[in-house]
Order: C-alpha cells, then structure tokens, then sequence
C-alpha cells in the first residue's frame, strides 16, 4: 500500500492549490472537475488508484452539494422540482449503477483499475469535445416506454462511471439529458447535480465497506483542504465561464485528459 499523503503545511498548499486549479478547470466548463481531479490524485500525489478514486468521491460530494443552492439563483429548485419524472428515471438506473460500479471498482487489481480509468478518461475527453456543446430541441428524443428504458439503461451506464472515477458524471448526465430528454442546457446542468448528489452517495456507502475507505481517516486534513480548493476554484470558474471561446477552451481541455490518461495506463 502506499505511504499516505503529509500533512504538512507544505503539502496542504499543495492540496489547496491543486484542487483550485483542477476546479477552476472544471467551473470553465460548468462541471465540478474531478475528471481532472482524480489524475492530479493518483500521478501527482501518488494514491493508489482504488484510494485516489474514493477521495475523488468524497471531494466532489462536497463540490456538488454546494453547486446545487450555488445555482439556486439562476435556476429555481422548484424548476428542478417539476421535473421530477426525468430525475427518476435516471435515479433508477444510475443507482444501481453507482452500487454496481463501486463493488467491481474494489474487485479489481490496481494494475486493471489504472488501465480502466484511462480508457474512462479518454471517454470523457471524446465526449468533451463532441458532447459538450450540444443544442436541446425541446423534446425528448423517445417517447412512452421507449424514454423510460433508454433513461434506465443511460443512468445506469452513467452510474458505473461515476462510481468507477469517483466523479459526479455530469460530463455525461448534461448531454443525455439535453439529447435524450431535451432538457434546456441550463436546465440541465442542475438535473445533473440533483441525479449526481444521490448517485454519488449511494457509491460512496458502497465503497465504505472496503478497507481503502480508511484513506479518508488517513488524510482527513489533505481531504479538507483539496476540498476547499476545489469549491474555490469550481466558483471562480463559474464566474469566468465564457471567458475563453469554447472551440480553444474544450480541445485544450480534452488534450490535458488524454495525457492523463497515458500517465495513469502506464501507472505502476
């Protein structure tokens, strides 16, 4: 196993620093950043990938229950409300994802987890150059038992992701729920938080049955800090966003992810 993370003021500078840059990266976006994040983790602070994923976890819970009131002004939660049919039908499939996602995460040999999360990370660049910028056309792309089944079986492959990288999904939640859905972008974004927050926790308790889970005990003030860093930066990044065109902005994005997905396939 190895060595946890000081928690030296040295090294809570860093978890700070790291974690704003990786949140400001994520607030140009709109998402919470963890997709960088878990690299960060596990090629720069050296966390085994199984650890790096729960702490990964654990920091974007805390990104994504302040996201939600954050939001609150430009997006009503009683808008988000309303649509509650859309929000359970992928609940239904993303949670039984995220339970699924975490048991094989803690049955895989490292080596095989390092190589899983690049393949996830390569995914996640694809979709952030081809997905990110899609346009709604105000109606569900399905209609009747069609949409339920597509909206179980996406929560459900998104479920797995989630729990597989320890993100919050909303990467993939966004354009599912604008193309599947034809959920308003920034509709969206908030749907994606309210299926996010639930998923995440279900994840979560199902990781706290593994030993790796004591990593948190380990690095409780190295948690604190990259945490905070990460909601600094993920707001900062908020009120940025748009600042930098999107066709420089998401290829630039998307580069950082494939390189990170080389280091981390290569990991030892």
């Amino acid at each position: 196993m190895e060595t946890p993370v000081p928690t030296s003021s040295p090294s809570r500078f860093a978890a700070f620093g790291g974690g704003a840059i990786i949140g400001l990266l994520g607030g140009l976006i709109g998402l919470g950043g963890a997709e960088f994040r878990l690299p960060l983790l596990i090629g720069v602070f050296r966390f085994a990938a199984l650890e790096a994923v729960i702490l990964n976890k654990a920091m974007s819970l805390v990104v994504v229950a302040t996201a939600l009131p954050f939001r609150a002004g430009s997006v009503p939660l009683a808008d988000v409300a309303s649509q509650w049919p859309i929000l359970v039908n992928l609940l239904t499939g993303s949670l039984v994802g995220a339970w699924f996602g975490a048991g094989w995460a803690t049955r895989l040999n490292s080596a095989t987890l390092y190589k899983v999360i690049a393949v996830l990370l390569i995914m996640i660049a694809v979709v952030l150059v081809f997905g990110h910028n899609t346009t709604s056309s105000g109606r569900p792309l399905f209609g009747g038992a069609a949409l339920l089944v597509a909206g179980i079986v996406a929560g459900f492959a998104i479920g797995i992701v989630a729990s597989l990288m320890g993100v919050a999904g909303g990467e993939l939640l966004i354009p599912t729920l604008v193309l599947l859905f034809g959920a308003d972008i920034k509709l969206a974004g908030s749907l994606s938080l309210a299926v996010s927050l639930p998923t995440m926790i279900v994840g979560f308790a199902r990781y706290s049955r593994d030993q790796s889970f004591q990593v948190l005990g380990r690095n409780q003030s190295f948690l604190r800090f990259m945490a905070v860093g990460s909601i600094v930066g993920t707001f900062t990044g908020g009120q940025l966003l748009g600042i930098v065109p999107d066709n420089v902005l998401l290829p630039g994005l998307a580069a950082i992810l494939l390189v990170s997905a080389w280091k981390v396939w290569g990991h030892r």
